[in-house]
C-alpha cells in the first residue's frame, strides 16, 4: 500500500493514520507517444529500447511502459506503484533511476498504469461513493491478460519478478503468493504487510476515501470478509516458501534526502515519518512470521528513513543483483 501523492516533491509526502490514533491523511511516473498492443505472434523480444503499448484486458485498454531486455531476453520484472497511482505514468518511471538501473540487463522492466487505491486486486464490484464505471481486474489482468500479450513479445509467462512499494509492496507479495508459477521474486518496500493488526483495515478504508473516494467494501468487502485474510502477507506467509524474497522498510527518522524548507515542507516529512514508522513496524511483524516458518529473505532496516521516493529509488539498487540473480537477466 503505497500511501504517497504523485508529482511535486512536497507532495511525495502522505498522510496516514491508525484508527486507533483516529488520524486519517491521503494514502500513497511517459517518454513517448504510446502505440496498440496486437496479438500478432512475436517470439523474439526487442532487444532494449523504450516503448508504451496499450493492453486489452476487462477493465478496458491499459497502459504500460517498457523498457526491453537489454539482449532480447525472456525474464521481466513488474513494478507497482501505490495507492495514488496516476493514469498517465508509473512513478517508477520517473521517480527513480529504474530505467538507467537496468538498461544494460537482459531485463524487461514492465511499469504498469493506472489502479489508484486498487491494491492490485480483482474487485467484487464497482465503487459506489465515486461512482467507478468499471470493476477494477487487476489481478486478472497482470496475471493472465498482460502475460498473454507479454509472450507474444518474447516475455516468459514463468521467468519474472515482481515489485513494489507500499500499497504495492503488499500486492507484489500476494500476487507472487498465489501465482507461484509466473514469479520465482517478490519484494516489497515500505510494504504494509499485517493488515489484520488493530487498526488497519479501519486506516486502509480511510486511506481509500481520501484517495479517489474509493469504497474498500467494493475490494474485499467488509472487515469479517475471508478476502481480507486472501490478500494479508502475514496470513499467506506460507504461500513464500522457495521464492527469493526482498523486504525493506526504513526507522521513519528523517535521513539525507529529508531537506524540509517551507511550512509546508514540515508538514509532509511529518507525514512521511510516521507512515514509515508504521511501515516498519508491519514489516518487523512480517519478518518475525517468516522467521518462524524458516523460510528465509533479505531484508533491509535503514537506519535513517521516511516514506518516500528517494528512499525506495535507493533499495531498488540494493536489491538489483537479487532480481537479476533470481530471474538469470544480468
Amino acid at each position: 500500500m503505497r500511501f504517497v501523492r504523485h508529482g511535486s516533491r512536497p507532495a511525495r509526502r502522505r498522510w496516514f493514520g491508525t484508527a486507533v490514533a483516529a488520524l486519517a491523511f491521503p494514502l500513497a511516473i511517459g517518454l513517448v507517444g504510446p502505440s496498440i498492443a496486437t496479438a500478432t505472434p512475436l517470439r523474439t523480444a526487442p532487444s532494449g529500447g523504450y516503448e508504451e503499448v496499450f493492453v486489452d484486458s476487462t477493465m478496458g485498454p491499459i497502459k504500460v511502459q517498457i523498457q526491453w531486455a537489454s539482449r532480447g531476453g525472456n525474464a521481466a520484472l513488474y513494478l507497482l506503484d501505490g495507492l495514488r497511482a496516476r493514469d498517465d505514468r508509473n512513478a517508477w518511471s520517473f521517480e527513480t533511476n529504474a530505467f538507467d538501473l537496468f538498461r544494460e540487463n537482459n531485463i524487461t522492466l514492465v511499469m504498469p498504469v493506472g489502479g489508484q487505491s486498487s491494491f492490485y486486486s480483482d474487485w467484487y464490484s464497482t465503487s459506489s461513493l465515486n461512482r467507478q464505471p468499471t470493476t477494477y481486474k487487476w489481478e486478472t489482468f497482470l496475471t493472465e491478460e498482460l502475460p498473454a500479450y507479454l509472450e507474444t513479445r518474447g516475455v516468459s509467462r514463468t521467468n519474472n519478478g515482481v515489485l513494489g512499494l507500499s500499497m504495492g509492496g503488499s500486492a507484489a507479495l500476494t500476487l507472487a503468493a498465489y501465482h507461484r508459477d509466473q514469479f520465482k521474486f517478490a519484494g516489497s518496500f515500505s510494504g504494509y504487510l499485517n493488515i489484520s493488526a488493530p487498526g488497519m483495515r479501519e486506516a486502509i478504508r480511510v486511506a481509500m476515501i481520501s484517495a479517489g473516494s474509493f469504497n474498500v467494501d467494493a475490494m474485499w468487502g467488509p472487515p469479517w470478509s475471508p478476502a481480507w485474510l486472501r490478500n494479508d502477507p502475514l496470513v499467506f506467509a506460507p504461500e513464500l516458501r522457495g521464492l527469493s524474497l526482498y523486504v525493506s522498510a526504513a526507522s521513519g527518522l528523517p535521513g539525507e534526502f529529508d531537506k524540509p524548507r517551507r511550512p509546508v515542507d514540515f508538514v509532509n516529512t511529518g507525514s512521511a515519518i510516521g507512515l514509515e514508522a508504521l511501515a516498519l513496524m508491519n514489516t518487523r511483524a512480517f519478518q518475525f512470521r517468516l522467521n518462524s516458518l524458516g523460510i528465509p529473505a533479505t531484508y533491509s532496516f535503514p537506519s535513517n528513513g521516511t516514506h518516500s521516493w528517494p528512499y525506495w529509488g535507493s533499495e531498488l539498487g540494493k536489491s538489483r543483483g537479487q532480481i537479476l540473480e533470481a530471474l538469470n537477466a544480468w
